[in-house]
């Protein structure tokens, strides 16, 4: 870029015309008297320079908002811009055109048209005021101006030595301002508010603030480039050093501290008891370390390498306790109930016991929360001698997690499998992974694709880390999951695994555990002992029954907490007393009771029916009202319904409407009444396929106002052929009937086989009937209720023909085959 002093007259004197064509320029801003070559390739741009060429060779140039804009609107072009002379014009091979402008003056936007295929403006001029006259403070200011130019060219700032020595002589300041600033690489934003500023005392202000900052950048990169070339001269300084120091003690038999390192280190490899393609592969990168610098990054990262090779427990197990009995005695001690899972873990130390080598077992506890899955992994590790190592699932979203970050990334660690063996500091702990069911995956991978190797046992004897890049035998830990529900369990990961069922406790089984185990924890958590405290039999029932609502312990843990809390309070104030805990004064700890139950129905009543439901924290009862208005045959669903229950009511009303005769409901009555069911309550979501024959008993009761039996419960699906289906959760509802006073619970006949594992204590409190038919269950539920037979709508003699198409198409069938 260079400044035409010659034209600073000139400009002044040459008439320059209202409408001008326009060229949009790019990444540059031209001020006036400036000179520099463009390149034009747009087909506007050079039609705009063809129409310039062919008048008196002015074009007003105006910078484009947007770089990447290639045809720009008039909205995207800057209002400021500067009319130039197009002094030369080349046209090249490629297509473009060359030009050398000159800028002359200011002018401002004030309309846009298309003429000849390029924009045609109509401009204004700008007129700048005059330069004040010579003053202290401007002088003062002009001279900053060039002392900070100086400056920044000494920190290496690259300006033609032209533009210097113009500087220097140049006493116009509006003409200095725009000299400097087209030279010291502005953005295009800077320089286009430099150029829209008309005052030269405030632009050549602007200039200066924009010299010092600039100064300030070039100060500081030159700064850190300084620091930069200290460390690397300091580096190989220190480099020749050492090997002078390497040299100089092998001459005098001496052995340096990074010999006795990797001497260390080696024989850690071979006490490592590795298997000889895993030792071999260790030696060979320790080899690599011995011929590196030890201040290199690669140096850094294989002694972590080594450091975990030598500490994985490659050979290192602990000898499993096959003592039967001994297992037994401590799973009983440890865990009351729970008879299912103790004899797996028997069998699996009979089998053991019996056979040296077998493959660790798979097992996944799936129940609601604090039934004592992770307290039981405890326990088993207890009773066979393992080490015991766990591993929380939930909210894992990164597969290597699972199996390592690859060396290669900063920071790299083994998986999450390889640092529990490092931590058990044996091969076949138990290992137990938790919270299976609240597994994630994002865009980094998906854990439980990950988890398919290592719970697979035909897989898991040759697993391979990412980060340390060769196989371990995982055939002999012995991997327990937990887990809520399987819904969301992949599908092959829960194939690959023995899944266990535990269901949650009866209020005889949390009263024995609370006696057995939870008293006598919290004691001793809260500093205080059984002769500062007891509760009764009756207090430990009230707590369950009016202070906590779940299948499992955690909430009855922490009321007799809270009162243990309360009275090593008042002991730690003085009191010397013995306190003991009953129903009448356990709401003086705990304040009155959380957990009202429902209540249970006073009569029997038209259109409401007790269900039965299942949750992840249990069973709950469910009550279903239905009711009958006149209407126009419509349907209302309310209580917040999932689509499956209803579905369960469609079906099964359209059982209803297909037995109308026999329920003696007359053959208009859907065409003049309007139906409403509802679950309470309403801010619940419910859903599920169990209540079918729930639905199907209101409806009838509300249709025929025969009232429904307030002593019975139900659960079952329903099909259109008014068969009951069989459902799952059996014990669960079992336990919430018993809770809500019911002493008559419908299940389906299909699932009679799940009554083996209720235990007699559930079934001696209730009565359990099994049905087939919805029928049955109306039988049971209704009061006073018959089902009547219809008359048969067909003749005898339609009878005998339909008879005779039965055995034709049994013919045709016999016929084809």
């Amino acid at each position: 870029m260079e400044i035409a002093m010659e034209g600073l007259q000139e400009s002044e004197e040459l008439k320059i015309p209202d409408k001008l064509p326009l060229l949009p320029v790019r990444d540059v801003v031209v001020y006036p008297y400036m000179i520099l070559p463009l390149f034009v390739g747009r087909e506007m741009s050079i039609n705009a320079v063809d129409k310039a060429l062919a008048g008196e060779r002015l074009i007003f140039l105006a910078t484009q908002k947007d770089v990447g804009d290639e045809d720009p609107t008039p909205e995207a072009i800057y209002q400021v811009g500067t009319v130039a002379m197009i002094m030369r014009m080349l046209k090249l091979p490629d297509g473009r055109v060359k030009i050398l402008v000159q800028g002359l003056a200011k002018a401002r936007i004030v309309s846009f048209e298309t003429v000849d295929s390029c924009y045609q403006v109509s401009i204004e001029r700008i007129i700048e005021p005059p330069a004040p006259d010579e003053s202290l403070e401007l002088e003062a200011l002009v001279r900053a101006v060039k002392d900070q130019l100086g400056k920044i060219i000494a920190l290496g700032k690259q300006i033609s030595p032209e533009v210097i020595v113009i500087v220097e002589n140049m006493q116009d300041i509006g003409s200095l301002a725009d000299l400097v600033s087209s030279n010291i690489g502005l953005r295009v934003e800077e320089a286009q508010a430099l150029l829209e500023i008309t005052d030269p005392v405030e632009r050549l202000t602007k200039v200066n603030e924009l010299l010092a900052k600039e100064h300030e950048l070039l100060s500081m990169q030159a700064k850190i480039q300084t620091a930069a070339k200290e460390e690397m001269g300091k580096s190989q300084k220190e480099y020749y050093l050492r090997e002078q120091l390497r040299a100089i003690q092998n001459e005098l038999g001496e052995t340096d501290s990074r010999s006795e390192e990797m001497a260390e280190i080696r024989k850690a490899i071979e006490a490592a008891n590795m298997p000889k393609n895993i030792e071999k592969e260790a030696l060979k990168q320790l080899g690599r370390l011995e011929q590196m610098h030890p201040d290199s990054a690669e140096s850094g990262m294989l002694r972590t390498f080594l450091d975990w090779m030598v500490e994985i427990p490659w050979s290192k197990s602990t000898r499993d306790s096959l003592d039967i009995k001994r297992a037994q005695v401590i799973l009983n001690e440890d865990h009351f109930g729970l008879e299912k899972i103790k004899e797996r873990i028997l069998e699996f130390l009979a089998v053991r016991k019996l056979r040296k080598k077998m493959k660790g077992p798979i097992l996944c506890f799936v129940g609601p929360p604090g039934v004592g899955k992770t307290s039981l992994g405890k326990s088993i590790a207890r009773s066979m001698g393992r080490k015991f190592v766990r591993m929380s699932l939930g909210g894992m979203r990164d597969e290597a997690e699972i199996r390592g970050h690859r060396r290669t990334y900063v920071g790299a660690l083994p998986g999450r499998i390889i640092q529990g063996l490092k931590q058990a500091a044996t091969n076949n702990p138990v290992f137990m992974l938790d919270e299976l069911d609240k597994l994630g995956s994002d865009f980094r991978g998906d854990p439980s694709s990950a988890l398919l190797e290592v719970l697979d046992p035909e897989q898991n004897f040759m697993f391979s880390d990412h980060y340390i890049n060769l196989p371990f035998n995982l055939s002999n830990v012995m991997f327990i999951a937990t887990a809520n529900q399987v819904d969301t369990i992949p599908g092959p990961l829960l194939d690959r695994m023995e899944v266990i069922h535990l269901s949650g406790y009866t209020e005889e089984e949390k009263l024995e555990i609370a006696k057995r185990y939870l008293v006598l924890r919290q004691t001793k958590e809260n500093g205080i002992s059984a002769k500062d405290i007891s509760f009764t039999d009756e207090a430990i029932k009230a707590l369950i029954a009016g202070y906590t609502r779940e299948a499992g312990l955690r909430n009855l843990e922490r009321e007799i907490g809270s009162v243990c809390r309360k009275v090593a309070r008042k002991i730690a104030e003085g009191e010397k007393r013995r306190f003991m805990i009953n129903a009448a004064n356990v709401s003086k700890f705990l304040g009155p009771p959380k957990i009202l139950r429902e209540l249970e129905m006073e009569k029997n009543e038209i259109g409401l029916v007790t269900g039965l439901a299942w949750t992840p924290v249990g069973g709950e009862t469910l009550h279903v009202e239905a009711t009958v208005m006149n209407g126009k045959g419509g349907l209302t669903l309310t209580g917040h319904l999932g689509d499956v229950m209803k579905e369960s009511v469609q079906a099964a009303l359209s059982w209803i409407r297909s037995k109308g005769k026999e329920l003696n409901l007359s053959d208009d009555l859907f065409q003049n009444i309007e139906i409403h069911v509802h679950v309470p309550a309403g801010a619940i979501p419910k859903d599920g396929p169990s209540a079918g024959i729930t639905m199907a008993t209101a409806l009838v009761s509300a249709l025929t106002k025969t009232p429904v039996r307030k002593d019975i419960a139900m659960t079952g699906e329903i099909t259109l052929r008014g068969k009951v289906l069989p459902i799952g959760g059996l014990k669960e509802k079992n336990l919430a009937a018993i809770r809500g006073g019911i002493k008559r619970v419908v299940i389906p006949a299909q699932n009679e086989k799940d009554l083996a594992d209720i235990p007699k204590t559930i079934l001696k409190k209730i009565d359990i009937v099994m049905v087939k038919e919805v029928e049955e269950v109306l039988k049971l539920a209704l009061e006073n209720f018959s089902f009547s037979q219809p008359e048969s709508p067909v003749p005898p003699a339609t009878k005998k023909r339909s008879a005779t198409a039965k055995v034709l198409v049994t013919n045709r069938k016999g016929v084809t085959a």
